[in-house]
């Protein structure tokens, strides 16, 4: 083994190494510090010192979380893709100071070691290593030649760009300038290294930091006392406790029998290898049915996210027939409270799986009931891994979908900023206030095709937005504008004689 290696593996294992002047210093469990290793440590000090000044960050590796196993085993299959890279990307119409920007983002990378993470092997183990000196990614790019199509198209392309994670940054900045007033920025990072909570928190981060820069003054941004290592840890001395045994019992019991598979009619035929090529059909609830539908669920003493959950699988029953529906649906991952996990960059969420059952024509207020009943338990059950709750269901292997579900559900809340919910979700050319910031919302197509079939829904002040994104390998648009309809239709129904059956 490379000496390298051996050392890696230790600090895999907890065991702190550093230098006292021309001392080694240990510490560490003594079960790791076995006789073998002090004497291979002695051996090899020397060559240990100078590592300890040359090459600190070979020191800065750990293991993986459940979920970031997952995404690096995909990576690891297709690392052309571009499924899981994660863009945000702004207009912005005026004069800017590009060496700010490049040094807001240096600070935003210092402050969340995530972003400078690479996730190589160690022998056949994932791990990931932190980097102190990793060079900023960030190119601009003369748009100026462009037309507004090709403009986007090269956005696009810029977004798609896959990542390798073994060796490069985890996050890339490309900025586009059209004109001196005129640029789109597009920040790109890879889902391993982030989820939507932490795209929440760093779009908030940003602007501020590019004015404190601007203007000289002291950045005063709340204080990171946590690592997502500590979420490592947690999950790895969950891994090994009695509750993970409960967690489990309850995940057997709940997804027990046969497991149906979602048959929805498609417009074209299902292709053998799952593809991940998408696109999203909007819609917007109005001010008036979204007012109803928050009556009903106070009235039912249910929530928003439990109705508009059970509307949408009653809505694939009346599309499939089928009595058992599978969806899923993600969690944040920062449940904690003992740990101050909500302020940290990484990929914290997960996904847990709605089971309804559908027989007997129940009444629709009867089935709010049972969905609130389940959205409970599975949310008290979130802390097993999704990938190893798979794992360990030992499913029947189908390349062309997605295990467990194919079909997703989500509802969105930005309380904190409605801005920065425009900058996500809005298809307009308006300026938007990020910040401070006066930006103009670059959207671009991503993420849509994960499943068969998403449904998001975004809190919008008194109404609602709504995304369904699709496989367009397996729909066409005209189906998803009737889905959508559809679904209008039936919120409708409910609110309307909550008495009647399914």
């Amino acid at each position: 083994m490379k000496l390298v290696d051996f050392l890696q593996n230790l600090s895999l294992k907890g065991i702190r190494l550093w230098s006292d002047g021309e001392k080694l210093k240990t510490e560490g469990s003594q079960e790791i510090l076995t006789p073998d290793i002090i004497s291979k440590l002695k051996q090899h000090k020397t060559e240990i010192l100078q590592l300890l000044q040359e090459q600190p960050d070979i020191w800065q590796v750990y293991p993986l979380s459940y979920g970031q196993k997952g995404l690096r085993f995909l990576w690891e299959l297709e690392p052309h893709s571009y499924t899981y890279n994660v863009s945000f990307a702004v207009r912005i119409y005026y004069q800017v100071n590009l060496a700010t920007w490049q040094e807001t983002f240096e600070v935003l990378r210092k402050r969340h070691p995530m972003l400078r993470t690479t996730f190589p092997k160690l022998g056949q183990e994932f791990i990931q290593q932190i980097h102190e000196n990793q060079q900023l990614d960030f190119l601009e790019i003369d748009a100026s030649a462009w037309s507004e199509d090709e403009l986007y198209t090269n956005v696009l392309k810029a977004h798609r760009y896959p990542f390798n994670l073994e060796t490069q940054p985890v996050m890339r900045v490309r900025w586009f300038s059209v004109s001196a007033q005129d640029h789109i920025m597009l920040l790109t990072i890879h889902h391993i290294g982030l989820d939507g909570w932490s795209l929440n928190l760093i779009t908030k981060e940003l602007p501020e930091i590019y004015q404190s820069l601007q203007t000289g003054s002291e950045i005063s941004l709340s204080q990171i006392n946590g690592s997502y290592q500590d979420y490592v840890n947690w999950q790895m001395k969950l891994l090994k406790s009695r509750k993970i045994d409960g967690l489990w019992s309850y995940w057997k019991q709940k997804l027990s029998g046969e497991l149906p598979v979602l048959n929805l009619l498609t417009d074209k035929p299902r292709p053998q290898i799952q593809t991940f090529n998408g696109a999203a059909y909007q819609f917007k609830l109005s001010e008036e049915l979204t007012g109803r539908l928050k009556e009903l669920a106070q009235k039912q003493e249910v929530t928003l996210y439990t109705t508009l959950l059970a509307t949408f699988q009653i809505l694939l029953y009346r599309y499939t027939g089928q009595e058992d529906i599978l969806v899923g649906t993600p969690t944040s991952g920062r449940t904690r409270p003992e740990f101050a996990f909500a302020p940290i960059v990484g990929y914290f969420a997960d996904q847990v799986v709605m089971r309804t059952d559908l027989s007997g024509n129940p009444r629709l207020i009867d089935l709010l009931i049972q969905v609130s009943k389940t959205v409970i338990e599975a949310l008290d059950h979130q802390d097993y891994p999704f990938s190893l709750l798979v794992e360990r269901l030992d499913l029947e292997q189908d390349s062309s979908r997605n295990p467990l579900f194919q079909a997703y559900f989500l509802l969105q809340k930005y309380q904190e900023s409605k801005n920065v919910r425009k900058l996500f979700f809005s298809r307009t050319k308006t300026l938007v206030d990020w910040g401070g910031l006066q930006v103009e919302p670059f959207a671009l197509d991503q993420y849509e095709g994960l499943f068969d079939i998403t449904l998001e829904m975004v809190e919008d002040d008194s109404c609602m937005l709504a995304f369904i994104k699709y496989n367009t390998n397996l729909f066409d648009e005209l189906t998803i504008a009737r889905m959508a309809s559809n679904y209008q239709v039936l919120l409708q129904e409910i609110i309307s004689n909550p008495e009647q059956r399914v």
